[in-house]
């Protein structure tokens, strides 16, 4: 019977992957028999919230400055223009008396014979002087005392409906009283501008940190911020979109009650504005030139409206993806 081999002990085992394969077989890879690791949860999170913004991202395709005021001043310029139109085309047709219904003819020779007498020029630049410094001092009022009444749960239960109902009340109220209390001047106009704006940018204020998601607060807490840093980098910048909505309104009451009051408290050592221009071709029976002051004060606003807060209301908007690239 043959010896079978025995295996020395003292050589070394040979490797199975060191064995003579047979004919046709593969060497298997060591990569290929190597377990996969399990994928990382954070690199799919990652991944998840990258195709999350992309859907929200919107392309934005940069326009150049004049392309988006022609794009904003120009349908309403077009609309102005049927409007007026239409105006002389019913002026012409109708034929009625001068006196009672004038021609836009009738109303820009109005107003350039105002411009000729520099009245128009005197009138605008107080109006607009009173208006822009009766809002900015309105909005340094009304801003503390919105994020006052905002932070303080007491103090809005308490002066909130005050302050709604002052926003309610008309200004023009407020005249007679601040003749009696300053006089015809300078101040019985401020006085009444403000009291028209302050509650409106207080309760637009308001009600945009109301709607501030509480989450943002409590981030802020937890990395340390104070009361003061809560409130000027989290809790204001949140709400820009209800705050800028107050400041429109705001400047709307301003402007409203500027006129209120200039027509009513007209003479003394107040100034010559627009509401005195107006109240002036009341008393001389001039409906062309009131007819064209009330145009003008008109375009003041909608100049006001088109050149400042629309495009920054665009911008804040489209930072915060709530409209397309094209608005």
């Amino acid at each position: 019977m043959p010896e079978l081999d025995t295996l020395d002990p003292s050589q070394p085992a040979t490797p199975s992957a060191e064995l003579p394969l047979s004919p046709g077989a593969r060497r298997p890879n060591p990569a290929e028999a190597a377990p996969r690791p399990a994928s990382d949860p954070g690199d799919s999170l990652s991944a998840d919230l990258r195709g999350l913004d992309a859907l929200q991202t919107e392309t934005r395709t940069s326009r150049p400055w004049w392309r988006r005021l022609v794009d904003g001043a120009l349908p309403p310029i077009v609309l102005l223009a049927l409007l007026i139109a239409a105006w002389q085309a019913y002026t012409l047709i109708a034929q009625p008396r001068p006196d009672l219904s004038p021609g836009p003819l009738d109303v820009a020779a109005a107003l350039g014979q105002s411009w000729e007498d520099g009245r128009l020029q005197v009138a605008v630049t107080t109006s607009l002087e009173r208006g822009i410094l009766g809002f900015l001092i309105a909005i340094a009022i009304g801003t503390p005392l919105g994020l006052l009444l905002a932070e303080s749960r007491l103090l809005r239960r308490a002066f909130g409906p005050l302050l709604s109902g002052l926003q309610v009340l008309p200004s023009v109220a407020w005249v007679p009283a601040a003749i009696i209390w300053f006089g015809l001047s300078d101040a019985t106009v401020y006085f009444v501008v403000l009291m028209g704006a302050v509650p409106s940018i207080a309760n637009g204020l308001v009600a945009g940190i109301a709607q501030v998601p509480p989450q943002l607060r409590r981030v802020g807490t937890v990395l340390g911020a104070s009361r003061w840093q809560l409130a000027t980098t989290v809790i204001v910048p949140a709400a820009l979109p209800g705050y800028l909505a107050g400041l429109k309104q705001g400047w709307a009451f301003s402007w409203r009650s500027l006129m209120a009051a200039e027509i009513i408290a007209f003479g003394g050592t107040i100034g010559f504005g627009l509401g005195s221009m107006l109240q002036q071709s009341r008393d001389l029976a001039d409906l062309a030139g009131a007819l064209g002051t009330i145009l003008v004060i008109l375009a003041i606003g909608v100049v006001i409206e088109l050149l400042v807060f629309a495009p920054i209301e665009r911008g804040l908007l489209r930072r915060r993806g709530l409209t397309g690239a094209g608005a």
